[in-house]
Order: structure tokens, then C-alpha cells, then sequence
């Protein structure tokens, strides 16, 4: 028998309420029923994969991920999901959209975690 995923962590020097409902927000999942404002940890739920669980730290963040998420946009597309991301309050880091629409814009959550969103179903 090998293990399961059952959570991929985020440290955050913040609030993980605040944090979760920003990828909650992003992802289009819940955030567990018996987390609130002011827990040191909070999950989202996502019933086909891995939870994401948020758990207050104090060490601030010093260096580039080592692991991110690549998203692909469903029902919209690149630019669009780069904007409801920016207003949801990320940040565009990096701009890797070739002429030929093929690439990735890199941007990071409100915590300066890096993610990447892809070329999605609509361009």
C-alpha cells in the first residue's frame, strides 16, 4: 500500500483565513465547514484531490517556491483568469505569453506564493 495526498500545506505569516478564501475564491472550492476567522489553521475542501490546509507560521517567506500549482483556465481564458485573479488580489510576477498564445503568466497570492496560469480551453 503507498500513502495518499491528503493535504498540501501553505505556511503564511497572515491570516489562513484570509489566505483560504483567496484560493477558495481562485479554485471555486469550500472552505471547511468548522474553520473560521482567527483559526491557525483552515482547510478547503476539494473532493476530487488533495485538501489545501493553511496553517499560521512565523517565519516570513525568503525564496521562490520550490512546488506550485499550474492552473488552466476552464471557460475563460488566460487574460480573463489573470484578471479575476488579480482582482481577487494577486500579483503578476512574470509574463511567459508567446505570439504564438502558447506559454504562462507567473503570479503570486497575497502571500507571495508563486503560481502559474496556463493557456486555458478558450486561448
Amino acid at each position: 500500500m503507498h500513502p495518499t495526498i491528503r493535504h498540501i500545506t501553505f505556511d503564511c505569516t497572515g491570516e489562513p483565513y484570509e489566505l483560504a478564501r483567496f484560493w477558495s475564491e481562485l479554485l471555486g472550492h469550500p472552505i471547511s465547514d468548522v474553520d473560521e476567522p482567527g483559526d491557525s489553521e483552515v482547510l478547503i475542501e476539494d473532493p476530487n484531490g488533495p485538501g489545501l490546509l493553511f496553517v499560521r507560521v512565523e517565519e516570513d517567506k525568503t525564496t521562490k517556491n520550490r512546488v506550485h500549482f499550474d492552473l488552466k483556465p476552464t471557460g475563460r481564458t488566460r487574460a480573463a483568469e489573470v484578471e479575476r485573479a488579480l482582482t481577487l488580489g494577486a500579483r503578476q510576477l512574470e509574463d511567459h505569453t508567446r505570439p504564438d498564445g502558447k506559454g504562462w503568466v507567473v503570479m503570486a497570492d497575497p502571500e507571495g506564493n508563486e503560481f502559474c496560469i496556463e493557456r486555458g480551453e478558450l486561448g
